[in-house]
């Protein structure tokens, strides 16, 4: 008998070119249903009868609005679109063992090594190629697809943790809109891994750890690109999973993202969340972990206009950096240092309308900062361009937004544009949305900065 084809299979030749690879690896479902509608004239009508999906919904997504991120879904689509679940960070489909479109890379039983050669690896280089718009070298090791029936060993979470560890590098010179699904499809295959794999409790532990670091990072990089609500989940996922691994400083970091996201709505809430995310982390945290925690938690109370509460928490971040010994520290703090603790005083003196103590400070530090990192480096000097206001210094806060202005474009990112955006400019301090990390731009809150004086004051240049 001959297994049932769908009407939306995809071409073997049309699977195997490299742009519908790098959709496919990207996650990238719109890219995908565009194609298969263009190169092999599947509408996208029997593509939503297939898939179980509203027609709109799959027009809409190949418009580029929207996204697919649940497990089901996406292994829905793989089965509807016939494409095999490695791609994807799935286990092979029940259908492949009779159909075998594409050849999967040899593996050998007896290893779980991550650095292989092969089609995976190939897509995914292809992709970070067409997404490099900055021309990063990212030079990650290779993803092997696992056979996620079999028991894996105890140092693949560690592998796993060095790959995440090289993929937030992309976040140094890319932007949210550039990364969400590359990093999304990263927290997918491990998420896969968890589900279907067999290993001992302790090796679950360190991938539940892993996934919760994964999690926040993608979560970054929806807020990022302006997709809150997904931020918000993948937030929260990582603070169920980190809990779950008895990991109290990745914990205590979820709950502290979650706050720069409550403190836009309800500031105590904010406040309250990032007070916990403090005590979840504890004093034995690692001193980067305690310091990153503690800026964030200044950030909250400046929000809210707590003068000596934030002066407290950026002197308890102080001394957490002074506490360091130069052991090893979780990657997802390598960024925390003194002068990013002082982006971060700058920032909360210009929240709290200081203008004399954040001025000084924030010039200082952003007369060194590397010019290569374009959207921290703009939304640092947002705030230095709010305080210029702040001090009706109108013409000094119009030449940094003009500076901000020509950097802004060069990276996929909602958050420089949105503190730049003449729109925001009548909304009330401490209104807009949270960030990542305190100290970092990857990493703020994106509050408004300009005056309608300062535009103008642009115009006339």
């Amino acid at each position: 008998m001959t297994a049932y084809q769908p009407p939306t299979a995809l071409p073997s030749a049309l699977l195997n070119r490299a742009d519908m690879r790098a959709a496919i690896a990207a996650h990238d479902f719109g890219t995908v249903f565009l194609l298969a509608r263009a190169e092999a004239s599947i509408s996208y009508s029997k593509i939503a009868a297939e898939c179980g999906i509203k027609p709109e919904r799959v027009s809409a997504l190949a418009r580029g609005d929207g996204s697919v991120t649940t497990f089901e879904k996406i292994a829905t689509i793989a089965d509807a679109l016939r494409i095999p679940g490695h791609m994807l960070g799935l286990t092979p489909r029940t259908w492949e063992a009779t159909e075998h479109p594409i050849r999967h890379p040899s593996t050998s039983t007896g290893t779980t090594d991550m650095s292989r050669n092969g089609d995976s690896a190939v897509r995914r280089r292809e992709f970070f190629k067409a997404s490099a718009s900055a021309g990063l070298a990212v030079g990650l090791p290779e993803l092997t697809p696992y056979t996620t029936c079999r028991r894996i060993g105890r140092d693949v979470p560690d592998q796993l943790r060095q790959r995440t560890a090289r993929m937030r590098r992309l976040d140094d010179i890319l932007g949210g809109g550039d990364t969400y699904r590359v990093y999304l499809g990263e927290y997918q295959a491990t998420k896969t891994v968890l589900r279907e794999a067999s290993y001992t409790e302790e090796t679950g532990r360190a991938l539940l750890s892993v996934l919760a670091e994964q999690a926040q990072q993608a979560g970054w990089a929806a807020f990022d690109a302006g997709n809150h609500p997904d931020a918000r989940g993948l937030y929260e996922d990582s603070h169920r999973a980190a809990t779950e691994a008895g990991d109290a400083a990745l914990a205590g970091n979820a709950l502290a993202f979650l706050a720069y996201l409550r403190i836009n709505g309800d500031r105590v809430a904010g406040v309250e969340t990032a007070e916990q995310s403090c005590r979840t982390a504890g004093a034995d945290a690692p001193p980067g972990v305690r310091a990153l925690l503690h800026e964030r938690l200044a950030w909250a109370y400046a929000v809210a206009g707590r003068v000596s509460e934030t002066e407290r928490a950026l002197h308890a971040a102080e001394a957490a950096l002074n506490d360091g010994d130069g052991s090893p520290q979780p990657d997802w703090v390598a960024w925390v240092d003194r002068d990013e603790l002082r982006i971060m005083t700058g920032r909360c003196w210009t929240e709290l309308r200081r203008p004399l103590r954040a001025v000084p400070i924030l010039d200082d530090v952003l007369t060194r900062y590397d010019d290569t990192h374009a959207r921290d480096k703009s939304l640092y000097l947002s705030w230095l361009a709010e305080s210029y206001m702040a001090a009706h210094e109108v013409e000094q806060a119009a030449t940094i937004t003009s500076r901000i202005l020509l950097r802004r474009g060069r990276v996929r990112a909602t958050t420089p544009t949105y503190r730049t955006h003449p729109a925001a400019a009548h909304r009330p301090s401490g209104t807009a949305s949270g960030s990542r990390d305190a100290g970092e731009s990857r990493r703020v809150s994106g509050q408004p900065a300009l005056s309608g004086e300062v535009v103008s004051s642009i115009q006339r240049r």
